[in-house]
Protein backbone atom coordinates (compact mmCIF):
# COMPACT_ATOMS: atom_id res chain seq x y z
CA UNK A 1 0.00 0.00 0.00
CA UNK A 2 1.38 3.35 -0.80
CA UNK A 3 2.00 5.55 2.08
CA UNK A 4 0.51 9.17 1.47
CA UNK A 5 3.53 11.76 1.52
CA UNK A 6 4.51 12.52 5.10
CA UNK A 7 1.80 10.89 7.32
CA UNK A 8 4.35 9.22 9.90
CA UNK A 9 2.81 8.06 12.87
CA UNK A 10 4.13 10.39 15.34
CA UNK A 11 2.52 13.43 13.04
CA UNK A 12 -1.13 11.68 13.33
CA UNK A 13 -0.82 11.82 16.65
CA UNK A 14 0.31 15.25 17.19
CA UNK A 15 -3.04 15.85 15.06
CA UNK A 16 -4.83 14.25 17.64
CA UNK A 17 -2.83 15.64 20.25
CA UNK A 18 -4.43 18.91 18.98
CA UNK A 19 -7.88 17.27 17.97
CA UNK A 20 -8.61 16.48 21.65
CA UNK A 21 -8.13 20.07 22.73
CA UNK A 22 -9.57 21.28 20.12
CA UNK A 23 -12.97 19.03 19.51
CA UNK A 24 -12.94 16.85 22.90
CA UNK A 25 -10.98 13.94 23.14
CA UNK A 26 -13.78 11.48 23.53
CA UNK A 27 -14.61 12.60 19.56
CA UNK A 28 -11.29 11.82 18.56
CA UNK A 29 -11.85 9.30 15.88
CA UNK A 30 -9.87 7.90 12.85
CA UNK A 31 -12.56 9.69 10.60
CA UNK A 32 -11.89 12.90 12.36
CA UNK A 33 -8.10 12.31 11.71
CA UNK A 34 -8.58 11.49 7.92
CA UNK A 35 -10.66 14.53 7.70
CA UNK A 36 -7.92 16.87 9.42
CA UNK A 37 -5.38 15.15 6.89
CA UNK A 38 -7.90 15.06 3.56
CA UNK A 39 -6.94 11.62 3.12
CA UNK A 40 -9.71 8.41 3.31
CA UNK A 41 -9.64 6.71 6.63
CA UNK A 42 -7.72 3.54 4.66
CA UNK A 43 -5.19 5.55 4.37
CA UNK A 44 -4.40 5.94 8.26
CA UNK A 45 -4.07 1.92 8.76
CA UNK A 46 -0.32 1.91 7.48
CA UNK A 47 0.61 4.22 10.50
CA UNK A 48 -2.20 3.26 13.29
CA UNK A 49 -4.15 -0.09 13.81
CA UNK A 50 -7.46 1.71 14.83
CA UNK A 51 -8.85 3.91 16.80
CA UNK A 52 -7.95 2.22 20.25
CA UNK A 53 -4.50 2.67 18.75
CA UNK A 54 -4.84 6.00 18.30
CA UNK A 55 -6.34 7.34 21.47
CA UNK A 56 -3.84 5.22 23.59
CA UNK A 57 -0.83 6.74 21.58
CA UNK A 58 -2.40 10.57 22.23
CA UNK A 59 -3.05 9.30 25.82
CA UNK A 60 0.70 8.32 25.85
CA UNK A 61 1.70 11.52 24.42
CA UNK A 62 0.02 13.22 26.85
CA UNK A 63 1.20 12.10 29.87
CA UNK A 64 4.29 12.62 28.96
CA UNK A 65 3.55 16.54 28.20
CA UNK A 66 2.04 16.39 31.54
CA UNK A 67 5.03 14.75 33.51
CA UNK A 68 7.14 17.11 31.70
CA UNK A 69 5.51 20.35 32.98
CA UNK A 70 4.82 18.73 36.12
CA UNK A 71 8.76 17.60 36.73
CA UNK A 72 9.76 21.46 35.93
CA UNK A 73 7.47 22.82 38.13
CA UNK A 74 8.56 20.71 40.92
CA UNK A 75 12.31 21.11 40.49
CA UNK A 76 14.19 22.50 43.47
CA UNK A 77 10.86 22.26 45.46
CA UNK A 78 10.23 20.13 48.91
CA UNK A 79 7.32 19.91 51.30
CA UNK A 80 4.05 21.97 51.01
CA UNK A 81 5.98 24.18 47.86
CA UNK A 82 6.49 21.11 46.17
CA UNK A 83 2.87 19.76 46.56
CA UNK A 84 1.59 22.85 45.67
CA UNK A 85 3.67 22.96 42.87
CA UNK A 86 2.52 19.52 41.43
CA UNK A 87 -0.82 20.40 42.05
CA UNK A 88 -1.02 23.48 40.07
CA UNK A 89 0.94 21.83 37.28
CA UNK A 90 -2.04 19.13 37.12
CA UNK A 91 -5.04 21.77 37.25
CA UNK A 92 -2.96 24.14 34.99
CA UNK A 93 -2.69 21.77 32.34
CA UNK A 94 -6.44 20.41 32.76
CA UNK A 95 -7.48 24.18 32.43
CA UNK A 96 -4.75 24.76 29.44
CA UNK A 97 -5.69 21.90 27.37
CA UNK A 98 -9.05 20.02 28.76
CA UNK A 99 -8.85 17.52 26.04
CA UNK A 100 -4.80 16.62 26.47
CA UNK A 101 -6.02 16.16 30.26
CA UNK A 102 -9.05 13.95 29.35
CA UNK A 103 -6.55 11.69 27.00
CA UNK A 104 -3.79 11.50 30.43
CA UNK A 105 -7.08 10.19 31.92
CA UNK A 106 -7.69 7.45 29.35
CA UNK A 107 -7.36 3.49 30.31
CA UNK A 108 -4.34 1.61 29.65
CA UNK A 109 -3.29 -2.05 30.00
CA UNK A 110 -1.13 -3.02 32.82
CA UNK A 111 2.05 -3.21 30.07
CA UNK A 112 1.04 -0.16 28.39
CA UNK A 113 0.32 1.55 31.95
CA UNK A 114 3.49 0.35 33.45
CA UNK A 115 5.79 1.61 30.44
CA UNK A 116 3.78 4.99 30.21
CA UNK A 117 4.97 8.43 31.99
CA UNK A 118 2.26 7.60 34.31
CA UNK A 119 5.10 5.83 36.50
CA UNK A 120 6.88 9.51 36.19
CA UNK A 121 3.43 10.63 37.86
CA UNK A 122 3.95 8.01 40.58
CA UNK A 123 7.64 8.98 41.10
CA UNK A 124 7.08 13.14 41.40
CA UNK A 125 3.79 12.26 44.17
CA UNK A 126 6.23 9.80 46.09
CA UNK A 127 9.35 12.07 46.01
CA UNK A 128 6.83 14.69 46.73
CA UNK A 129 5.81 12.86 50.05
CA UNK A 130 9.70 12.15 50.91
CA UNK A 131 8.98 15.10 52.56
CA UNK A 132 6.46 13.92 54.75
CA UNK A 133 8.31 11.03 56.22
CA UNK A 134 5.72 8.37 55.48
CA UNK A 135 6.75 4.39 55.43
CA UNK A 136 5.01 2.08 53.44
CA UNK A 137 2.21 1.18 52.98
CA UNK A 138 1.27 4.64 54.17
CA UNK A 139 2.63 6.11 51.15
CA UNK A 140 0.62 4.31 48.56
CA UNK A 141 -2.99 5.49 50.31
CA UNK A 142 -1.57 9.13 50.28
CA UNK A 143 -0.41 8.56 46.45
CA UNK A 144 -3.88 7.19 45.73
CA UNK A 145 -5.35 9.82 48.25
CA UNK A 146 -3.51 12.92 46.45
CA UNK A 147 -4.63 11.47 42.39
CA UNK A 148 -8.40 11.57 43.84
CA UNK A 149 -8.70 14.77 45.39
CA UNK A 150 -6.46 16.38 42.40
CA UNK A 151 -8.21 14.60 39.93
CA UNK A 152 -11.51 14.45 40.89
CA UNK A 153 -10.82 18.46 41.48
CA UNK A 154 -9.77 18.69 38.34
CA UNK A 155 -12.78 16.98 37.04
CA UNK A 156 -15.38 18.55 38.44
CA UNK A 157 -14.05 22.24 37.65
CA UNK A 158 -13.90 21.83 34.46
CA UNK A 159 -17.47 20.60 34.31
CA UNK A 160 -18.41 23.78 36.25
CA UNK A 161 -19.18 21.81 38.80
CA UNK A 162 -17.58 25.34 40.97
CA UNK A 163 -19.13 27.48 39.25
CA UNK A 164 -22.52 28.39 40.91
CA UNK A 165 -22.02 29.56 43.96
CA UNK A 166 -19.31 31.35 45.97
CA UNK A 167 -16.57 30.87 46.93
CA UNK A 168 -14.49 30.99 44.08
CA UNK A 169 -13.03 27.61 42.95
CA UNK A 170 -9.14 28.88 43.14
CA UNK A 171 -9.52 29.91 46.83
CA UNK A 172 -11.07 26.24 47.42
CA UNK A 173 -8.35 25.02 45.78
CA UNK A 174 -5.80 26.85 48.04
CA UNK A 175 -7.41 25.80 50.90
CA UNK A 176 -7.72 21.81 49.54
CA UNK A 177 -3.95 22.08 49.48
CA UNK A 178 -3.38 23.98 52.94
CA UNK A 179 -5.33 20.90 54.09
CA UNK A 180 -3.83 18.09 52.20
CA UNK A 181 -0.19 19.66 53.42
CA UNK A 182 -1.71 19.26 57.09
CA UNK A 183 -3.22 15.79 56.68
CA UNK A 184 0.63 14.76 55.40
CA UNK A 185 2.21 16.17 58.15
CA UNK A 186 -0.24 14.44 60.72
CA UNK A 187 -0.93 11.31 58.89
CA UNK A 188 -2.29 8.08 60.91
CA UNK A 189 -0.03 5.72 61.82
CA UNK A 190 -1.32 2.27 60.03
Amino acid sequence: MARRAGLTADRLVRAGVELADEIGFERVTLSELARRFDVKVASLYSHLRNSQDLKTRIALACLEELADRAADALAGRSGKDALRAYADALRDYARQHPGRYAATRFPLDTATALASAGVRHARMTRAILRGYDLAEPEETHAVRMLGSVFHGYVSLEGTGGFSHSPPDSQTSWERIVDALDALLRTWPAG
